[in-house]
């Protein structure tokens, strides 16, 4: 029998003639180059910061439906194909924090399911993140959350000034950690005019390295707030008692513990010299706001003449506005990583610092593969 001649493998594929499909898979990977932004929040009021971000880039919101069913299941749906491209979901978390977090779960698990490639999450303030201690019996939350992320699909995420650092190691995942100062230090020198005057303030001596950092950086003088007024996480009575202590209990012999002392803060001193100075008190969060308003009092005690208060999530909870607006505060600068329209109409005292431009940096240089060193530049484990 004749044999068959087989044609070498190249001249199936010859440059003089493109097989059939190959224009196709060539547009193919050109998507797969391709990155979309798409914003999970269904309050209109929360999708102001995507839509900054999508300007800064250049680029569409993705075309996407997040609503509440009426029975309250969130429900996602995804209007425009996905498959193999970077996929960037930006969620600020406004007062329902529960619904912003099955929101940002149900579109990370529908954009994994259409076959995107990466799945990153652009996530400035991150919910929970007070929660991640344990308390009596109670869970470390933050862990869980962290937990749910990765199993609905998410590969990445960032997120700016996380309430403690250590969060990160939470996650089986990169997370890009960005920071506000700059542009709170920014704000610090362009809009307080007599700021050489000021003085930097930590309410609590665990804020106390937040505040040193902002003080060298403008070459300020330091105050730390400190005394029975405050009360602090490290603080707080762990109170697990496990075993449970029972009244004339017998112990064994030799297993006797030392007794511990208990706590007694001494009388509210402040650290440093405020009189006739412009005190500003810097934070990462300010959500209720009694702690900051009986500050503001003391400093306005001790000689302050005007009191700035200076945080990246202004959460503003419950009576807020009307706190600030009644108190010896001058004025609260909060960056808009949480929507708080409202409450600037309820207090004028209240101002926003724009930090999309560093989100819309990240997101660059993550799709295109660049070093995240840049957007880090002079910034300290302490910022």
């Amino acid at each position: 029998m004749p044999r068959k001649l087989l044609l070498p493998y190249k001249s199936v594929f010859s440059p003089f003639r493109a097989p059939r499909g190959l224009h196709d898979a060539l547009a193919m990977n050109a998507a797969r180059s391709g990155y979309r932004v798409f914003s999970a929040n269904s309050t209109a009021a929360s999708t102001e910061l995507a839509k900054r971000i999508t300007e800064r880039l250049g680029a569409e919101l993705g075309k996407s439906v997040v609503y509440q069913e009426t029975n309250g299941e969130t429900r996602v749906e995804i209007k425009e194909s996905v498959r193999g491209q970077d996929i960037f979901i930006i969620q600020t978390i406004p007062r329902d924090v529960n619904t912003a977090v099955m929101e940002l779960l149900i579109m990370a698990y529908a954009l994994k399911t259409s076959c995107a490639r990466n799945i990153i999450g652009v996530i400035p303030y991150f919910p929970y993140s007070k929660q991640s201690k344990m308390r009596k019996r109670g869970s470390i939350v933050c862990k869980l959350l962290a937990s749910m992320l990765a199993k609905a699909g998410l590969t990445h995420i960032i997120t700016m000034d996380l309430h403690q650092k250590e969060i990160q190691g939470f996650f089986s995942f990169p997370v890009d950690n960005l920071r506000a100062s700059p542009f709170l230090l920014q704000y610090i020198q362009e809009e307080i005019p007599d700021y050489r005057n000021a003085v930097i303030v930590a309410k609590s001596p665990d804020a106390a390295k937040r505040a040193q950092s902002y003080a060298e950086r403008l070459r300020l003088g330091l105050a730390v707030i400190h005394g029975e007024a405050q009360c602090t996480e490290q603080d707080m009575d762990d109170g697990r008692h496990s075993p449970p202590m029972v009244k004339n209990a017998t112990v064994h012999p030799g297993l006797e513990l030392p007794l511990m002392m208990a706590k007694e803060k001494p009388p509210i001193t402040v650290v440093g010299d405020v009189g006739g100075r412009i005190a500003i008190i810097v934070d990462d969060i300010i959500d209720d706001v009694e702690s900051f308003v009986a500050a503001a009092e003391i400093l306005k005690e001790r000689g302050a003449y005007k009191i700035f208060v200076m945080a990246t999530h202004g959460l503003l909870s419950a009576d807020a506005p009307r706190l600030i607006e009644e108190s010896s505060i001058d004025e609260v600068v909060v960056t808009n990583t949480v929507p708080h329209e409202v409450q600037k109409l309820q207090c004028p005292k209240i101002k926003t610092v724009d930090i999309s431009l560093i989100l819309s940096e990240a997101i660059r240089r993550i799709h295109n593969g660049e070093s995240m060193a840049y957007l880090f530049r002079n910034i300290t484990v302490d910022d």
